[in-house]
């Protein structure tokens, strides 16, 4: 049986939909490229401060895609820049507001996966999708914070789901 010109046009628009849909699902992941180009981008910004980090930088569900502990940091300066990061995955939403919460709401404090030291980001992608966290410990706070903010925005993701 022959098909007809407007089936195969038909068929053409809808295999082409899917192929889109498919690109643009892969746009809105983090992927471990994506990651290491953020814990690049941090190393940069904390050499030309000379200062020292440890970046963790996670998944929406969590798991860790690359890790840096910089020289001169001990190993626990490392744990605690990967619990920033897993806390913000498990919370959605960044440390430094987990103190502010946790200032507020008697017990947030004593939830699971909540860190109340600033450092740990959200990462959105375009269309206010949650795709993963940043967590960077070793100096201030602010620093800490800031570290995690130019490796979310040197791989081209925001750090909240608004325009």
């Amino acid at each position: 049986m022959k098909r007809r010109p407007a089936a195969r046009i038909a068929l053409a628009l809808v295999l082409s939909a899917f192929v889109v849909d498919v690109g643009a699902q892969t746009s809105m992941s983090l992927n471990a490229t994506l990651a290491q180009k953020m814990v690049s981008a941090c190393v940069e910004r904390a050499t030309q401060k000379k200062q020292s980090h440890a970046i963790a930088v996670v998944d929406n569900s969590g798991a860790l895609l690359a890790f840096l502990r910089m020289d001169g940091n001990p190993p626990g300066v490392g744990d605690f820049a990967v619990q920033k990061a897993v806390a913000v995955a498990s919370w959605r939403f960044s440390t430094q507001q987990m103190s502010k919460a946790a200032e507020a709401t008697p017990g947030f404090a004593m939830a699971p996966k909540v860190v109340t030291v600033a450092g740990g980001v959200p990462v959105y992608a375009r269309g206010g999708v949650f795709v993963g966290a940043v967590g960077v410990s070793g100096e201030s706070p602010q620093d800490d914070t800031d570290c995690a903010i130019a490796g979310i925005t040197a791989a081209g993701f925001r750090t909240s789901a608004g325009p």
